[in-house]
């Protein structure tokens, strides 16, 4: 079985992957003339602003907590182990393409968001719904339905690997080493939790994203701060070695057994959109939710979610890797992580295991939805509690994968083996779509401003 995932993967994500992933942001940040980037202030004050919704809004929660429940999902195990996979694997030039992947990639999270909300729907129980599915099916003609249909299996199945089996895994090993927590307990914690959140839908998740991501998003930064800080001397030569890395690739050194360009690309990239999803077409399915009474507003606020996950916390990571000097011991995944701050911290290790369980807790929660969203679109509002329980069957499941194919590190490996392959296959009905549907994007995005600009004069 890993043998076939392996021989999808190396399909999936090749250079054509790549190159559509890159390319279709690319395009994006040009067709909308660098708006993403250039209105990060203007989409921070719409954020600030979203916390209570504006008259005539229509959606089930609030654009802030509609944020706060994407960045649930996306801030996870990708901005630890997934940064030091990708660095130990390709060298410190992935984390210079995980910045190019995410600068491209704000423009590919504001077209989806503005597509979810253009084209989203109220399902038979009175709750608005939108993402790929959606606007594949009521944006573009009758014979591109294919494409929403493969969207949504591939979520559907996508999330028990990204979002829960992953999630679990990587809390259960990090417990596992620096608390001797057994895996069996950590499952039944974690179902415990789980279930107890996911009886209340949409607004029971957003509720506790609104709560929890801020908390953890400040907690793991101010804790890579103070990294970076007792390595101030070494941070510049940090950058130095990721830039250079980026073009040269990386020789052998100590425990690294050295990476060529590509590997660079193929693992930044691949990574960068593990942690940030821009383009998978998840996050949007979140946002179509959302309190709002333009799409534009919504999408202003969603790229928020790929500058925050991987410009500011993947770096933390990447950085705090690199300049300890620690990614040339040989180590990998969570445990490189944890090397670079328990080597600069009292109990860092202890505090990276703290950091991951929350991020990945919170990530099952998020995921739980865009999952549910997709089953939902496969099989009706009724077969919802069907996947509810199979989810919460596989987040029990999950610590258990420690001990599939020789021991730990074979199980973990095979996780995000499969959950890297589902990545790409959620991602190609998404971009396509997005490159069909950038017309739209492109003339709302001009509405917006224009009408922003009459009212100022």
């Amino acid at each position: 079985l890993s043998n076939l995932v392996n021989s999808i993967n190396s399909i999936v994500w090749g250079a054509p992957m790549l190159i559509a992933i890159v390319g279709v942001g690319l395009f994006l940040t040009v067709a909308l003339k660098l708006m993403p980037i250039r209105k990060i202030g203007y989409g921070m004050s719409l954020l600030w602003q979203g916390r209570y919704p504006r008259a005539g809004s229509i959606g089930d929660i609030s654009a802030f907590s509609a944020l706060m429940t994407s960045l649930s999902a996306t801030i996870g195990t990708g901005n630890i182990a997934g940064v030091a996979t990708a660095i130990a694997i390709g060298g410190p030039g992935a984390l210079f393409w995980m910045w190019m992947t995410a600068l491209v990639g704000m423009a590919t999270k504001y077209s989806e968001a503005v597509l979810a909300v253009n084209f989203r729907e109220v399902d038979d129980t009175g709750k608005q719904i939108g993402g790929p599915m959606y606007y594949i099916k009521n944006g573009l003609r009758s014979y591109w339905r294919w494409l929403a249909v493969l969207f949504a299996l591939f979520g559907a199945v996508a999330a028990f690997g990204i979002g829960n089996m992953v999630q679990t895994n990587s809390i259960a090993d990090a417990l596992d080493d620096n608390f001797g927590m057994p895996p069996l307990l950590t499952g039944v914690i974690l179902v415990a939790l789980v279930a107890i959140v996911l009886i209340g839908g949409i607004r029971s998740i957003a509720l506790w994203a609104s709560r929890l991501v801020p908390f953890m998003a400040v907690f793991y930064v101010v804790l890579g701060l103070l990294v970076l800080l007792i390595n101030a001397g070494e941070v510049p030569a940090a950058f130095v070695t990721v830039v250079s890395s980026a073009f040269t690739g990386t020789a052998a050194t100590g425990g690294f057994a050295g990476a060529a360009v590509w590997a660079a690309v193929r693992f930044g990239v691949a990574r960068g959109v593990f942690s940030n999803e821009a383009g998978l077409g998840s996050a949007p399915i979140a946002h179509a939710a959302a309190q709002t009474d333009n799409p534009v507003r919504q999408g202003s606020i969603a790229m928020l979610g790929t500058f925050i996950d991987t410009i500011i916390v993947c770096s933390i990571t990447g950085l705090a890797i690199v300049s300890t000097g620690v990614w040339t011991s040989g180590e990998t995944g969570v445990d490189l992580a944890a090397m670079a701050f328990g080597q600069s911290l009292p109990y860092g290790n202890y505090m990276v295991a703290a950091a991951l369980a929350l991020f990945a807790f919170t990530t099952i929660l998020g995921w739980s939805y865009y999952g549910e969203k997709c089953w939902q679109y496969l099989f009706g509002v009724k077969s919802i509690m069907l996947y509810r329980s199979a989810w919460v069957i596989a987040v029990f499941i999950g610590p258990w994968a420690l001990t599939w194919k020789g021991g730990a590190r074979g199980g973990i490996d095979f996780i995000w083996l499969l959950a890297d392959t589902m990545n790409a296959m959620m991602a190609l009905p998404n971009l396509i779509a997005l490159a069909l549907l950038a017309p739209i994007v492109v003339k709302l995005t001009g509405e917006y401003y224009a009408l922003q600009k009459q009212r100022q004069s």
